[in-house]
């Protein structure tokens, strides 16, 4: 791939942000001179992953024609170096992480032979979901939906906590409250210890007799995401049930942990607030959860400040991409976790660390509901509990 065009873009050239994910494609068309996008588009469909990964081709596939028609939208078809170019491009994805090795391969040379783009960036949602809600200053993002991640940085590396899929992790996340929840209801049924009659009447209501929840659940490939469908339930019994406020408490626990893991540390004089943006579907219960994770924050933090993400992973992909254009991408370069092929903007991030994980962490799923998402871990999971990216793992 050639490097990156000396000139800086004309101010009305465009951009283009995307965000993969367990609910489909959304495309975000942008210019590099005003914030926000200008036109959006949904696919509907999933990319396709299988043995090898991430399918490219099933990306380039719905992506090539959404954001030609974005373009046309726009009044800007490309000719050339014309006021119409795609100037950068950034791709959020779930799974990127640890699925995206054909992603990195065969998407630069593919988008800069179809959209003449020659700067971009391949990231986690996670990162994303990051760049959204905290932009590009030092902090920390807990991304929740089906899935839990937090990811933080310094400017000089990523730090990650969770995301590990709902086998392994994704503690305090939506498939973990849901199956809290649906455990104390069998318990009730049984007559066990720990039981809670409130929520097995939401069971019943929402899934039927308890004794036939074994065969709806275990033959289902989304598990989580139905695992996660109850966890709004928990919250609403929350007020008058001291088993449901309980799991939301350890809900609570588990993602402030996290967040304390992935936290900068404070500067030489200390007392340097740490910004803690909570981002994505998990988190649009309502206080039933959030005011358990803002006292467990308090307590293991108190430097932190709280703050509710603003801007979504497509947001992020979208502020990548005009960073990328502007040769301003302050957020640290990591080879799976924010991939910049090279040549695409400035080099003095490349080969930042990811820590607390592997050098190739999962991805996480989080920005949609808690829902739809697969058993895979995600980058980052920001859906709303009823659907979430695909932030785990």
């Amino acid at each position: 791939m050639t490097d990156a065009p000396s000139t800086a873009p004309a101010p009305e050239a465009y951009v283009l942000g995307v965000d993969s994910g367990g609910s489909g494609l959304r495309v975000a068309l942008g210019r590099v001179d005003t914030d926000g996008p200008l036109f959006t588009a949904v696919c509907a469909e999933p990319v396709r992953t299988g043995a090898g990964g991430i399918d490219a081709a099933h990306l380039l596939e719905q992506l090539l024609p959404a954001a030609a028609g974005l373009l046309e939208q726009a009044g800007g078809a490309r000719t050339g170096d014309s006021p119409g170019q795609v100037a950068a491009l950034a791709i959020g994805a779930a799974g990127m992480a640890t699925l995206g090795g054909r992603l990195r391969a065969e998407l630069p040379g593919a988008l800069a032979e179809a959209l003449g783009v020659r700067r971009m960036a391949l990231a986690a949602d996670a990162v994303t979901a990051y760049a959204g809600a905290v932009g590009q200053r030092p902090g920390a993002v807990v991304a929740g939906g089906t899935g839990m991640i937090a990811l933080g940085t310094d400017l000089t590396e990523w730090h990650r906590a969770d995301g590990w899929g709902h086998l392994l992790g994704d503690s305090g996340g939506g498939a973990w409250i849901g199956r809290a929840g649906l455990d104390a209801a069998m318990r009730a049924h049984d007559g066990r210890r720990g039981g809670s009659p409130a929520l097995l009447a939401r069971l019943h209501a929402v899934f039927g007799p308890a004794e036939g929840l074994p065969g709806l659940l275990y033959p289902r490939s989304d598990r989580p995401a139905v695992l996660a469908s109850f966890a709004p339930e928990v919250a609403a019994c929350a007020g008058a049930d001291e088993v449901a406020a309980g799991i939301l408490r350890e809900a609570a626990a588990h993602i402030a942990e996290a967040a304390a893991a992935v936290c900068p540390a404070a500067g030489p004089r200390g007392g340097d607030a740490c910004e803690v943006a909570l981002t994505g579907g998990l988190f649009r219960m309502g206080e039933p959860l959030l005011g358990p994770v803002r006292e467990e924050l308090a307590r293991l933090v108190p430097r932190a400040r709280v703050t509710t993400g603003t801007g979504d992973p497509l947001t992020g992909a979208l502020r990548i991409a005009r960073a990328l254009a502007l040769d301003d991408l302050r957020l640290p370069h990591h080879p799976t976790m924010l991939f910049v092929p090279a040549g695409d903007g400035p080099s003095g991030h490349v080969g930042a660390e990811a820590r607390n994980g592997e050098p190739e962490p999962g991805d996480v799923p989080a920005d949609g509901a808690v829902s739809g998402a697969t058993d895979r871990p995600t980058d980052t999971d920001t859906s709303p509990v009823g659907h979430s990216s695909d932030i785990s793992g």
